[in-house]
């Protein structure tokens, strides 16, 4: 017990040093920042998805301490918000299990949490963190209105013909307030959760995995709840103030989690095609026009399901997480 509880420490601290050095480099490379930052949660995601819960929590409370040495503890907060309470709760998720005949299954079998359960975790936790990094940076109409202003002011000085005139000016601040929220949001959700794929694939290879790795193609889907949470922001976004905000953030995280499921859903259908790498090079390349980009969100929409692992029941000796 005692060589098992060293190993826990010593990984959990080995993982936080390793994800509050890649949050400082976010810092010290502006132009690999969110790629750094979003890459903070995976030895997060790899300790809780290897060693368990306490590894995960002695990662974090780690990486937030050198946080709180070395910058702030303002910026250990929000490094904490933002990448390393979101990854060690997937992590935590992905860990749960319990028999599956209480589900109705086999008595011989585990049931894990579903993919789609953690995926929604996941939109929800984005969600509740850009709202308040948004809450605590004042952001609103006055501070993207002043970000339009310094760019028309730039492209003035550069070419005054870029310079839109004042309806088109006056349309662009009103999107960009909105627009903001959506994307950062829905680039977050995608990063998170390339983090945690990453974790299960390397965990995997390493025989520590507590949950055996899924075929995402086939479980990746979002829960049919979303979708009335997804409803409910685009509903907000026509209020206007802050709701229309907050709606903005909900589109843009929720419907990331289902982009995700529609590409799963691609891949999934396409299997054992012929055409299926070239099919998928073309689906993936048309994605960066919006309406091939509103196809693939379709398709997510119309796949909602909770697909639910079995695994045969571990031996006496390796209880359940």
């Amino acid at each position: 017990m005692t060589g098992l509880n060293q190993t826990v420490l010593t990984t959990g601290i080995l993982a936080g040093i390793a994800a509050a050095l890649l949050v400082l480099g976010a810092n010290a490379q502006p132009s690999f920042a969110s790629v750094l930052y979003a890459s903070s949660a995976l030895p997060v995601l790899v300790a809780g998805l290897g060693w368990g819960n306490r590894t995960a929590i002695i990662a974090i409370l780690t990486a937030a301490l050198i946080g709180a040495l070395l910058i702030s503890p303002l910026f250990a907060l929000a490094m904490a918000i933002f990448t390393l309470i979101p990854a060690g709760w997937l992590s935590h998720l992905a860990n749960l299990a319990r028999p599956a005949s209480e589900l109705g299954g086999p008595d011989d079998l585990v049931a894990w949490y579903p993919i789609s359960d953690i995926l929604l975790h996941l939109c929800g936790l984005v969600t509740v963190a850009v709202i308040i990094l948004g809450a605590v940076i004042g952001y609103g109409p006055e501070l993207t209105n002043r970000m339009v202003d310094a760019m028309v002011e730039n492209f003035n000085q550069q070419n005054a013909d870029l310079v839109p005139d004042a309806a088109a000016l006056t349309q662009t601040k009103s999107m960009i307030v909105l627009m903001l929220p959506l994307i950062q949001g829905g680039i977050w959700v995608l990063m998170l959760f390339a983090a945690f794929y990453f974790a299960v694939r390397i965990v995997s290879r390493s025989g520590r995995a507590l949950r055996p790795r899924e075929d995402m193609p086939s479980a990746l889907r979002m829960n049919r709840n979303a979708i009335f949470v997804f409803l409910a922001g685009i509903v907000l976004t026509f209020v206007g103030g802050v709701p229309a905000m907050i709606g903005a953030t909900i589109c843009g995280t929720f419907g990331a989690g289902f982009l995700m499921a529609g590409f799963a859903g691609l891949h999934f259908r396409l299997k054992g095609k012929d055409w299926r790498v070239p099919g998928l090079i073309l689906v993936y390349l048309s994605t960066m026009l919006l309406f091939p980009l509103l196809a693939i969100l379709f398709v997510g929409l119309s796949d909602t399901r909770r697909t639910i692992a079995l695994t045969p029941t571990r031996n006496p000796d390796k209880p359940l997480p």
